[in-house]
């Protein structure tokens, strides 16, 4: 799929000026085909075709060029759609490049340090609230704060934002959407922190399996509220790229994260959490099925 975009992309570069106009700016395409053509399409085919050794030449000129446009679009203002195009194939790169050196997506190794799953140490509901909302503040300022401005920066630099029709309704929407997944983020980590004796942190997990509140009708509530916050930030700023970091960033959780957090749920609650992963469901909210008496008897579960 890279060796035929690539083929294809260049193939618009030179024929259609508004391509070229619009993935290099002012850079001369002889001169870039030169290089890329043998190194990203030639190469990217290689590996396809079997020639492991290639991906060595493939990844590290897809990530020096991601690196080299997204300079370029910001220093200039020029070239925005290619660095965009370039920074998707170079996470495409590294991730095909680590399932050939792997065999796999070794999601594992990303979960150190804070994101490390361990369970909380025992202490009063003050505290435990009192941390989480720590949590809270940092992530919304990180990741809800600094990094969609930054993107909604780079974005109005590098030429590539689109003016949504109606940009009021829009925004109007984004801010109702931010306002309850807040609500709902807010209520969660209450949740959280009262009665399940943890925080949302990996590091401080809930020493108590939490089936309450919001955790009745979805099994991550905070994810599905970060997700639908990130989303609104890009409505209010009128950000398709911060809209999509936020639907990225749900893809990443979704597949990355969530297979360790629930085996790890699993390894700590066995068949109180397989239960409750039967009866509710993990996305979509839906009216939990009646739990039988045994299990709605057991005091572990809140």
């Amino acid at each position: 799929m890279q060796a035929a975009a690539g083929a294809l992309w260049w193939v618009g570069v030179f024929s259609v000026p508004g391509v070229r106009r619009a993935t290099l700016g002012g850079l001369d395409p002889v001169i870039v085909a030169a290089f890329d053509l043998p190194l990203f399409v030639a190469a990217s085919l290689l590996v396809a075709l079997g020639a492991r050794w290639a991906a060595w030449i493939a990844v590290p000129w897809t990530l020096l060029v991601a690196a080299g446009m997204s300079g370029y679009a910001t220093l200039t203002g020029l070239a925005g759609w290619g660095a965009i195009a370039m920074l998707a194939a170079a996470v495409g790169s590294i991730g095909a490049g680590v399932l050939l050196r792997c065999g796999r997506l070794p999601t594992e190794r990303l979960l150190v340090g804070p994101f490390a799953f361990r369970e909380a140490e025992r202490a009063t509901e003050r505290r435990n609230a009192a941390r989480t909302a720590r949590q809270l503040v940092v992530f919304w300022v990180v990741f809800l704060g600094v990094l969609p401005l930054g993107i909604a920066v780079l974005e109005a630099r590098w030429g590539v934002r689109l003016s949504p029709p109606a940009p009021l309704v829009w925004g109007a929407i984004g801010g109702v959407c931010f306002a309850a997944a807040s609500a709902l983020g807010i209520w969660s980590a209450l949740a959280m922190s009262t009665r399940g004796e943890g925080t949302p942190l990996p590091s401080a997990a809930a020493r108590r399996l939490v089936v309450v509140g919001p955790y009745r009708w979805v099994r991550n509530p905070m994810a599905l509220a970060g997700i639908a916050q990130g989303v609104g930030v890009g409505l209010l700023l009128g950000s398709w790229l911060v809209v999509a970091y936020a639907l990225a960033g749900s893809l990443f959780w979704n597949h990355a994260i969530r297979p360790h957090e629930e085996a790890d749920l699993r390894a700590r609650f066995g068949g109180e959490f397989d239960a409750y992963a039967r009866d509710v469901a993990c996305w979509l909210p839906r009216i939990p099925r009646p739990r039988n008496a045994g299990h709605a008897g057991d005091d572990r579960t809140l």
